[in-house]
């Protein structure tokens, strides 16, 4: 016979390596609330001619191995990244680098990678989620109307498809959640596996 302390399991205590408020609400969505908070500062800069799927999974990863753990603890690390082709488009780092990734988007299908790594006592696993978007061709009125917003700043590919920008985003094909910043269906199969209990898991 099983006793009711037997039954629940004990949360250890979960690291985001990361700063995203983004992923700490998607996270709230599967009843998890971080522990601490610990963003890992890493060069996100690609390397020669690496390709966008491998490029986000080295970034999460390497996120991953920076943020400390003790033991006993489960450390989250995710990365997204948006790409045309073999082109990665990053966070853009002023407002004409956005407007410049916003005019190559623009009435163009493109990819949105987002990898999560979960390390723990048990090791280190993680999944790369691909989606692919669809933005309509859009205006100079609306580049110009998004880029005043300032929404765009610290996102991939200069946009965030959960604020204002969602309005130019007709179609995807994947995870939304991931497309946001964290698919939540494998960050949550990742944290069960890592020994961490996820609400719906039972």
């Amino acid at each position: 016979m099983t006793g009711d302390g037997d039954a629940a399991q004990v949360r250890p205590r979960l690291i985001l390596g990361s700063a995203s408020p983004r992923r700490r609400e998607l996270l709230a969505q599967i009843g998890v609330v971080p522990d601490d908070i610990r963003p890992a500062d890493i060069d996100e800069i690609p390397l020669k001619a690496e390709l966008p799927r491998p490029y986000c999974a080295r970034v999460t990863l390497a996120k991953a191995a920076a943020t400390t753990r003790a033991l006993g603890e489960v450390v989250l690390a995710a990365d997204t990244t948006v790409a045309i082709g073999r082109r990665i488009f990053g966070k853009p780092a002023d407002e004409k680098e956005a407007a410049a990734f916003l005019i190559a988007l623009s009435g163009r299908r493109h990819r949105v990678f987002t990898c999560v790594a979960v390390a723990s006592d048990k090791g280190l696993r993680y999944r790369v989620v691909e989606s692919v978007v669809r933005m309509k061709r859009l205006s100079d009125i609306e580049v110009n109307g998004y880029l005043a917003s300032g929404d765009w700043r610290g996102k991939a590919g200069g946009y965030a498809i959960q604020g204002p920008a969602g309005t130019f985003i007709p179609w995807i094909s994947g995870s939304y959640s991931a497309i946001m910043g964290l698919p939540v269906a494998e960050a949550a199969v990742l944290l069960r596996d890592a020994g961490y209990p996820v609400e719906g898991g039972w």
